[in-house]
């Protein structure tokens, strides 16, 4: 399905994104500092799934600053993303039930499921470009050397936003597609696809 195509569905399934997904995104990038010998986010009171203790996001990506050495940074990057495939994979195990067997449910109930899946595929997805401040900013500058990372980190770092607003909003691929729009293509809706059954057009 389109993902807002359907506006209350859709409205849920953000609510849900809200409340249980990004919550569960940074307590995982909490929980993985804390495993790693930090506890910066237990005093500031992440290591929860409180929505509420989530909303200061600019707060969550400081955690992610303490020196753990580039194993940890990118473990701690990587739980993230890997928390909204855990939901993906959780809510296409009754989504995939009901489409299979046929059995009877409202059909809001099989579109927020739906939506529920595509966004957090998204938003896993979305975090893995090596952009910053992106989690996949902190893989990529873990797969570097010491030396080329000093040199490139700072340049990135100051013009992460730019760039990622660069990749998503021009077309600078033949075909006048965007970056972001190609990973999506690419990477998103096959994932989506394996899910669900059914690949979404982004």
């Amino acid at each position: 399905m389109l993902l807002f195509g359907r506006s209350l569905e859709a409205l849920i399934a953000v609510a849900l994104i809200l409340l249980v997904s990004l919550p569960f995104h940074e307590f995982s990038h909490a929980l993985a500092a804390y495993r790693l010998g930090d506890s910066t986010a237990k005093h500031m009171g992440r290591l929860t799934l409180n929505p509420l203790a989530h909303l200061d996001p600019l707060g969550a990506l400081l955690i992610l600053a303490v020196g753990f050495g580039k194993t940890g940074e990118a473990i701690i990057a990587l739980a993230g993303p890997a928390s909204n495939l855990v939901l993906a994979l959780a809510a296409s195990i009754p989504l995939r039930y009901i489409t299979t067997t046929g059995v009877a449910v409202p059909f809001a109930v099989v579109s927020v499921l739906e939506a529920f899946v595509e966004l957090n595929v998204i938003l896993a997805v979305l975090n893995l470009i090596p952009i910053p401040p992106l989690d996949g900013s902190k893989l990529l500058f873990a797969a570097m050397d010491q030396r080329t990372e000093r040199q490139w980190r700072p340049v990135l770092e100051q013009y992460g936003i730019l760039l990622l607003l660069a990749a998503m909003l021009f077309p600078l691929l033949p075909g006048g597609e965007t970056i972001v729009g190609f990973v999506f293509r690419e990477v998103g809706s096959p994932i989506i696809q394996l899910l669900t059954g059914e690949a979404l057009r982004f």
